[in-house]
């Protein structure tokens, strides 16, 4: 069995080498912050060494809001890295790979490739890092798909995505039907499991909500452009969108979005009914995405077409951050209802109609949905559990896949 390989410590904790590959330095945004940040804190509570690495990969990527630039300048995203790993009391676990200096960035600089020689067990989070040599020499390295339909067909358009995936040994996706057969997704060769994204339930504190606060999200319109494959259209929260443009001027100005994208068109949304934010101000760090959050009532939030057209099964990294702080969830239905059965806290939607009601329910019994939205992120989202989970399968399928090879 894997667990085999834990080191147990003196309070008989089982306890390995885990790297996290993220994105935080390259987009140094409190919501994508989060999506990341869940795992090495996750994974730090439940006792493990961990580190975050992160890699600038081989073109211009760091983000810079304050200049609105993406370039090869990683100095704001490097101060954003350190200040938010200290806040979480983890000043030391980072470190990132600058490609384009080759230089290396953060306290484990100078110690973080003899790490990795000892490590357990790797993590590429979205698979948005390159797997450079030496994260090559991690005998158990997982990728972590958070984008369904639109990897599987990148793998299936791209032969060098393809072969980056391919020098992982486990494969892990948010689109929880792929694996289950329940989904349209087109196969590419490698075989998925189900994860979710782990939520740090005391990371999250809960307060009521306050008088007046609206529904909301926080949201892309455009990510990139629709995909097509074998004539079939996955398209973005855009076309998601348009048949839910009328939904204030049903249910009352109850909605705001804090919308980024350049393509949005925000005053056909204004004249809609809809309250619009600026999303740099909202997402300026973890904690202002945090404190929108709490100011919400609800959320309410399309997916992406791709994800509902292809019947994924996603669930928002987001809307579990707004589950865990005591906020209900009003979500269009990806095919998440497959797996994810809640008496209360999530309402989901297929249709304008539908959407309306849901509104009505969460408004008729707030109280009932803002605790059970607690209840549902704990039991499908708690980090112990998805985190103890996706370690076990892991290694369980890199175990496999050695056996496998070795009597071929």
């Amino acid at each position: 069995m894997a667990v085999n390989r834990w080191r147990a410590g003196g309070d008989g904790v089982n306890r390995l080498r885990i790297a996290v590959l993220g994105y935080l330095v390259r987009g140094p945004i409190g919501g994508m912050a989060w999506h990341h940040l869940q795992y090495v804190l996750g994974l730090a509570k439940l006792g493990h060494d961990v580190r975050f690495i992160e890699d600038s990969d081989d073109y211009p990527s760091c983000y810079d809001p304050t200049r609105g630039v993406v370039d090869e300048d990683p100095a704001y995203g490097l101060r954003f890295a350190e200040a938010t790993f200290h806040r979480l009391g983890l000043s030391e676990c980072w470190a990132y790979y600058d490609a384009h200096a080759g230089v290396w960035y953060g306290p484990t600089s100078a110690s973080i490739l003899e790490w990795l020689t000892r490590a357990d067990l790797l993590l590429n989070v979205s698979g948005v890092n390159p797997l450079r040599p030496w994260v090559l020499g991690v005998s158990a390295r997982a990728l972590i798909d958070t984008d369904p339909a639109f990897t599987q067909i990148r793998h299936l358009t791209d032969s060098n995505a393809h072969e980056r995936a391919a020098a992982h040994t486990a494969f892990f996706t948010f689109g929880e039907n792929i694996p289950a057969g329940r989904s349209s997704v087109p196969a590419d060769g490698f075989a998925w499991q189900p994860t979710r994204q782990p939520v740090v339930l005391d990371a999250w504190p809960q307060s009521p909500a306050p008088s007046g606060a609206y529904f909301t999200t926080v949201m892309q319109w455009d990510s990139y452009p629709a995909r097509v494959f074998a004539g079939k259209s996955y398209g973005m929260k855009s076309e998601s969108f348009a048949e839910y443009l009328d939904l204030p001027q049903r249910c009352g100005e109850l909605f705001e979005l804090a919308v980024g994208s350049a393509s949005a068109p925000r005053e056909l949304l204004r004249e809609r009914g809809w309250l619009l934010r600026d999303p740099l101000e909202v997402t300026r760090d973890p904690w202002t995405y945090q404190e929108y959050i709490r100011g919400s009532r609800a959320e309410f939030s399309v997916a992406k077409h791709g994800y509902v057209s292809a019947r994924t099964g996603w669930f928002s990294e987001r809307s579990a951050c707004y589950l865990a702080s005591g906020r209900p969830v009003l979500v269009q239905d990806t095919g998440f209802t497959d797996w994810l059965r809640a008496v209360g806290g999530v309402v989901a939607f297929r249709t304008p109609e539908e959407a309306a009601t849901g509104v009505a329910q969460i408004e008729s019994r707030y109280e009932f949905h803002a605790r059970e939205a607690r209840v549902v992120v704990a039991e499908y989202f708690d980090a112990r559990k998805v985190l103890s989970e996706l370690i076990e399968q892991a290694l369980g399928a890199t175990s496999s896949s050695a056996s496998s090879a070795g009597s071929a």
